[in-house]
């Protein structure tokens, strides 16, 4: 049967944060927890993730009141603050997570986190074995949780929103000193990030990973597109702009990544390559400006990296209306399943038409890989196909049209033989 409202059957919730923080953390936070207490239970906020209780320690937490949330919940980063720990990489580690769940009266628990938070939740709900309830809030700015009707994740529109203003200050800045700017947009393996930004700040050009699709991709295709574009806008009279590089784009680059030296990097705890700490828009530059150099032009070019300054910037209204949903529904998940129920993996709490939707972990999480699976930017919709339309990007036509490749070959201070033999490959010629 499940729970009464007041909250009969006791024992007490924890929340703890996993991954890298997302705008509107707090929010969730702030939903569950005056939704737990409006039924009688008392919430314990976990601090650092998985981090102390996967080894042993208890001490680590602080109870959480409505006053306390109710001041947070507008707020950009988390209270509980964050960890990448992973449980899961040691049995023994697991196991003391659920020893240490037990030891503080937890018997219901929401985890906010990405896919390698949900694959750590679900591994402690199967763990506890029915005495702790598991529901998990998914949370990325990158938006590549493959969510029900398209929904975002949380967190996703508020650093659209303020990553799309700083590239707009910076088109203004390209406008006002005739100069280029390279922006690399955070997100790890899909565009969605870098192409929201691009079109909202009116950046020239935005390249993602998905648009190579099965092609070989190396840093002279990449720098060969940029330029390519560089060369169609001083076509246009636009001798300046912003190109936004998705950071996904440094997936594809990996091998040469590894050999560069520039690139001092280790994996993360997860086994993924921290590319935030890869300087992909200082790589992009020096082969730009080599390539400019060579060729005896002068081109001034600017390196910026966004994305730090985007995971704990306060939540939009989009945001704020989101997390209390998300943040209430994990709760009503957890004090709704009933006792028969106990036994399963946990869900994923998602809103699907303005209603909350649990999503079994087993639904979605792939055995083989133990994540998620990614939601990357569909580059044959009509929404992409809109978008990519009002960039400055060498096209097929380009290359057909005899006069217009004249023009943009000229621009880039070569013949329209030479510009055809260096940039067809841009548009797979």
């Amino acid at each position: 049967m499940p729970v009464t409202e007041d909250g009969a059957n006791g024992g007490r919730v924890g929340i703890l944060v996993g991954g890298g923080p997302a705008p509107g953390i707090n929010g969730v936070i702030a939903g569950a927890t005056r939704e737990a207490i409006r039924n009688g239970l008392d919430v314990v906020g976990i601090f650092d993730g998985f981090r102390w209780l996967s080894r042993g320690v208890t001490e680590n937490v602080v109870p959480l009141t409505h006053d306390m949330v109710e001041a947070a919940r507008l707020r950009g980063g988390s209270i509980l603050r964050t960890s990448r720990e992973n449980p899961t990489r040691d049995p023994a580690m697991l196991a003391r997570v659920v020893e240490s769940l037990r030891a503080l009266d937890i018997r219901y628990l929401v985890t906010i986190g990405g896919d390698d938070t949900a694959y750590s939740a679900s591994r402690t709900a199967r763990e506890a074995n029915g005495t702790v309830r598991v529901a998990h809030v998914p949370k990325t700015i990158d938006n590549d949780l493959p969510l029900p009707g398209d929904m975002p994740t949380f967190g996703f529109q508020t650093a659209r929103d303020v990553g799309g203003r700083l590239v707009r200050n910076l088109v203004e800045d390209a406008r006002t000193t005739r100069r280029w700017y390279l922006v690399v947009a955070m997100g790890r393996t899909a565009g969605h990030l870098a192409l929201g930004m691009g079109t909202f700040g009116g950046a020239a050009v935005t390249l993602i990973p998905e648009e190579f699709g099965d092609r070989s991709v190396t840093f002279g295709l990449l720098c060969d597109t940029l330029e390519g574009a560089i060369a169609k806008a001083r076509a246009n009279g636009q001798d300046h702009g912003v190109a936004v590089i998705a950071e996904g784009v440094g997936e594809l680059l990996k091998e040469e990544l590894k050999e560069h030296p520039l690139v001092v990097v280790e994996d993360d705890e997860h086994g993924h390559l921290r590319l935030a700490e890869v300087p992909l828009a200082l790589i992009f530059k020096r082969i730009l400006q080599d390539h400019a150099k060579a060729r005896g032009k002068k081109r001034t070019f600017v390196d910026v990296t966004i994305g730090y300054e985007l995971r704990c910037a306060d939540p939009i209204p989009f945001d704020v209306d989101y997390t209390q949903q998300l943040g209430w529904g994990a709760l009503r998940y957890l004090l709704q399943l009933g006792e028969e129920s106990w036994h399963d993996t946990g869900a994923l709490i998602s809103l699907q038409a303005g209603e909350v939707v649990p999503i079994p972990f087993d639904n979605i999480l792939d055995p083989r890989t133990n994540r998620t699976a990614v939601r990357r930017v569909n580059v044959t919709s009509d929404r992409y196909r809109s978008l990519r339309a009002a960039m400055t990007r060498l096209e097929r036509a380009d290359f057909e049209d005899a006069a217009r490749l004249e023009e943009i070959a000229a621009a880039a201070g070569l013949s329209a033989e030479e510009f055809r033999g260096s940039y067809a490959r841009v548009v797979g010629l």
